[in-house]
């Protein structure tokens, strides 16, 4: 043991230097854009870079996830996905570049995978999204988008999920800090006041924006257009521009505008589109708000609006309405229209927008040339008129996981508690029942049906390498809390450890060890020959896990590459993981081991499993002998060292009696005879003597 103790020390101090995975040439990346999307310039050293449109204007932003959020997955190296971002903070696409998920990359195929990503398409990074389904009624109303996880692979997708927000929220920070990040504001019905047109103006929630004909010609002063508009030079101080903008969403700055049906109908509106913030425009100027070539119900062609940097989508309500007989002549005379824009887009009534309305210019009579300007105004409405919605936040990752599997948690919960204090305080009485085996044999069961293939519990050496690579690299353990369920069984066995050694996990917690032994009983029903292995090969065939775990452990820091392939030595993901639809190699495989249980008893297990020789190991841990022995154990009785089937009890060498809690499975028939008056040597004799006495 000391021996393999320093082979596994050696492994970790003489294997370093893990190779980065490199981000994708710009060959690679521009064959991965979405016509008519081109890939632009690099934006920083992480991978950043921008996407084009054909006009050459920014667009987007491509990355990878990797060098900007490097969450460790199962296999311990990170998921690498290739987000397209557009510039309102939507995902254009989600592609998967690379990972080394297990149940990936030999078990479920790439397809199911990949087809997760397709999901983020067209959804906001403002919306919180979480990977599973709706807990209870929504009634249609969550805010929350949910991403269909998949079948036994939650656990992988929520660290990419994780990841791929991560990385993209961390772009969005850097390059587009308009991106909401929370939930619309939206008219508040409980805030009723008596409002006049004269209180609008003094309070800004109605902003005017005048621009004269003398500035419109400063604007175009100087370039071809400056005297394309005679208008404008007759009457220097007359109203080029003359706009009023307000904001029609709360109800008390809507009454004070509009005219008792027009504000009827406008409430009818919003209780329809009860995402639109209807914004009137009124015009009193020579400018006018329209084209002759508008459309109603699409978005004006002299007119645009951004906020915080980014553009907002205004559309014509095609609503007809009328002012209020007391609002100022000028204003009524006006051209007027409402616009709607989605507050669910990321627009904030609350926060400064910006209105520009195209001022244009022809110059010549047979195809033009055009020249245009943009008049500004600024207008937000205050925030005592709005209400927020508290944001729906997505629980961390952890504590979905848990709520996901509650009912299962609980029920592997008491069992574990119910198996632990039977195996800790009625030891004996439990291998003294007359029916053991067939009690054992149903625990045994429910660890394959429960644990194994409903709950996907089987514990894998995959985890821990996983666990050693992250502590190398000063990672974060965060992925050991997407699968709550496996984790509770790492704590049983962790527990085990100090109390039985590897007996525990090994012998009552696994799922392929349990069904080693339902082949191992089939044997002997089907009456094939068992294979004893001699005491010295016994001893020489249990370094083989030890070897194999080394190997795996080496193999994570010197070529990480070839771990997946190399931790199918286990038959889990086969025989548990995907019930045995895979491969016919790995089925072979898997099949082949059972095969063996059936004439060598728990073949794999012994001399083997590398997940069996780190149980080893753990039992190092163990603080008690926790099997009694006499001194009459050993020499002369010899009886449970002949039945002991996993050869627990050394027979080579001086004959004590001792059991070797390394290789010790649990299985409690050395307890059976120890405690049995008719079986136990020692206690024949006694009882052989006090008649004798009698």
């Amino acid at each position: 043991m000391r021996y393999v103790l320093v082979l596994l020390a050696s492994c970790l101090i003489h294997f370093a230097g893990l190779a980065q995975a490199e981000t994708l040439s710009r060959d690679a990346l521009a064959e991965r854009v979405i016509p008519p999307f081109i890939l632009g310039e690099p934006v920083n050293d992480k991978g950043v870079w921008t996407l084009e449109n054909a006009g050459g204007i920014t667009a987007g932003y491509i990355f990878e996830t990797e060098p900007l959020a490097p969450l460790p997955g199962f296999s311990g190296a990170p998921i690498n996905a290739l987000v397209l971002l557009d510039l309102e903070g939507r995902f254009m696409d989600v592609q998967l570049v690379s990972h080394n998920e297990p149940i990936f990359v030999s078990g479920l195929g790439q397809a199911a995978f990949e087809a997760f990503f397709t999901q983020y398409r067209g959804h906001s990074i403002a919306a919180p999204m979480v990977v599973g389904t709706p807990y209870g009624d929504s009634g249609g109303t969550g805010a929350l988008v949910y991403l269909d996880g998949v079948t036994k692979a939650t656990a992988s997708v929520r660290i990419a999920h994780e990841s791929i927000l991560a990385a993209t929220l961390q772009v969005a920070r850097e390059k587009m800090q308009g991106v909401s990040a929370g939930p619309p504001a939206y008219p508040d019905p409980a805030v009723d006041e008596a409002l006049t047109w004269d209180d609008l103006v003094a309070q800004g929630l109605a902003t005017r924006h005048r621009v004269t004909n003398a500035q419109i010609e400063a604007e175009f002063a100087g370039t071809l257009w400056e005297d394309d508009d005679p208008a404008a030079k007759e009457d220097p101080e007359g109203a080029y521009l003359d706009l009023w903008i307000v904001d029609l969403g709360p109800p008390s700055i809507a009454r004070a505008v509009l005219d008792g049906p027009s504000f009827a109908e406008v409430q009818e509106f919003l209780t329809i589109s009860t995402f639109d913030e209807p914004i009137p425009l009124i015009e009193a100027g020579r400018h006018g708000l329209i084209t002759e070539d508008f459309v109603r119900n699409t978005s004006p062609d002299l007119l645009t609006a951004e906020q915080f940097g980014l553009p907002i989508a205004l559309r014509d309500s095609d609503l007809l309405f009328s002012l209020r007989d007391d609002l100022p002549e000028a204003v009524r005379d006006g051209k007027a229209m409402i616009l709607r824009t989605d507050r669910r887009l990321g627009f904030d009534p609350t926060e400064p927008w910006t209105l520009h309305v195209e001022a244009v210019r022809k110059h010549g009579s047979f195809m033009p040339q055009v020249g245009s300007v943009a008049l500004s105004s600024t207008q937000a409405t205050d925030a005592r008129f709005f209400a927020r919605a508290e944001a729906p936040r997505a629980l961390p990752p952890w504590r979905a996981a848990l709520r996901e599997r509650q009912t299962d948690l609980i029920v592997l919960g008491l069992g574990l508690a119910g198996l632990l204090s039977v195996l800790f305080w009625r030891q004996s009485a439990l291998a003294g029942l007359r029916y053991f085996t067939p009690v054992r044999l149903a625990v045994l069961a429910v660890m394959t049906g429960f644990v194994g293939w409903w709950g996907q519990g089987q514990l894998s050496i995959v985890t821990v390498i996983g666990v050693i690579r992250t502590a190398w690299e000063g990672g974060s353990y965060a992925f050991l809390l997407y699968d709550p369920f496996s984790l509770l069984v790492w704590g049983a066995a962790i527990v085990g450890f100090v109390v039985w050694g590897r007996a525990l996990f090994c012998g009552w917690l696994c799922p392929f060890g349990a069904m080693q032994e339902f082949a191992h009983h089939l044997g002997r029903l089907l009456r094939l020959p068992q294979v004893t292995v001699s005491a010295r090969w016994d001893a020489r065939l249990k370094l083989v896990k030890y070897g194999v775990l080394a190997g795996l452990v080496g193999l994570a820091f010197v070529a990480p590459g070839a771990l997946d392939k190399a931790a199918e030595v286990e038959p889990f993901k086969t025989a548990v993981t995907t019930f045995f639809v895979r491969e016919w190699y790995y089925v072979a495989y898997a099949v082949g081991l059972l095969l063996l249980s059936a004439v060598l008893f728990k073949g794999f297990c012994r001399y083997i499993c590398p997940l069996g020789a780190l149980m080893a190991l753990g039992g190092l841990l163990r603080g008690r002998d926790w099997i009694a022995r006499r001194a009459e154990c050993g020499s002369p009785c010899q009886l449970c060292s002949v039945r002991c089937k996993y050869q627990a009890i050394p027979k080579a060498g001086p004959k004590t009696g001792k059991i070797d809690y390394g290789e010790c499975f649990g299985c409690l028939d050395c307890v059976t005879i120890h405690d049995d008056p008719a079986q136990c040597v020692p206690l024949v004799l006694k009882t052989r003597e006090r008649r004798r006495a009698a």
